[in-house]
Formats: structure tokens, sequence, C-alpha cells
């Protein structure tokens, strides 16, 4: 059995396989997530799993350099905005159109789908090094 606190086995496979500069985003049960995306869905009902509390396990396990948000983020959803900014401290914020945000989704390992219905409450989260 793992020691460590993140449980489900599909985000700890990805996050185990992600190098430096891989990244993997979470977003909202409305992100639309390409068909060539591997999707991640934790989504039950209307705000379950949340957006932030998926955020807080998945940084329990994963090193991160840079985020990726949309900046529409900011601007309507300020309460999801400054949780992010909490969670993730002092790394870097990249902001970028909620469409570019869409198409970098492309890139990613994979998209976590949670309950969240917060507008763009989404995020990319571009992985770093322990060392």
């Amino acid at each position: 059995m793992k020691k460590t606190p993140l449980l489900n086995s599909d985000i700890s496979e990805v996050l185990s396989k992600m190098g430096h500069n891989d990244t993997i985003a979470i977003g909202d049960c409305g992100l639309p997530i390409p068909d060539e995306t591997r999707r991640i869905d934790l989504a039950l009902v209307k705000g379950i799993p949340s957006f932030i509390d998926t955020l807080k396990a998945v940084l329990l396990e994963q090193q991160v350099d840079e985020i990726i948000i949309a900046k529409e983020t900011k601007e309507v959803s300020p309460k999801v905005f400054d949780d992010i900014k909490s969670e993730v401290g002092e790394v870097k914020i990249t902001f970028v159109s909620h469409e570019e945000l869409k198409n970098e989704l492309k890139k990613c390992k994979a998209v976590i789908r949670t309950g969240e219905q917060t507008p763009y409450a989404n995020v990319i989260l571009k992985s770093g090094v322990v060392f």
C-alpha cells in the first residue's frame, strides 16, 4: 500500500511518468478535453470533487515549476485565482487566453476532470524536478 497521500492510481501513474516540463491539467467539469489527451474523470456530482481539493492532492505529489491559467480566471473567478496562488506559492504564473489554454491541453499527459462548476477553474501544471 502506498505511503503517500494520493490514492488515485490513474493520477499517480501519470505523475510517476512525468519528466521536467511535462504538463498535466486540472479542470472544471465543462472543460473540453481533446480526444487525443488522456482523461482522468473524477467528477461525481456538482462540486465533487472540487477543483481546489484536487489541486491540493496533486500538489502533494508533483513538483511544479510553472502554472498556466487563463487570464479570464483572474477576471471572472478571482476567488479561484487567489486559491490557486495560495496553493502553488511562488511558482511562476503564465497567463494565456482561455482558447490558448484549451489548445495547450493537447500537449498535456492527462487532464483531470473534477466536479467543479465555477467558470475558468482550470490550470495546467508544468512539472519541475526535485533536485
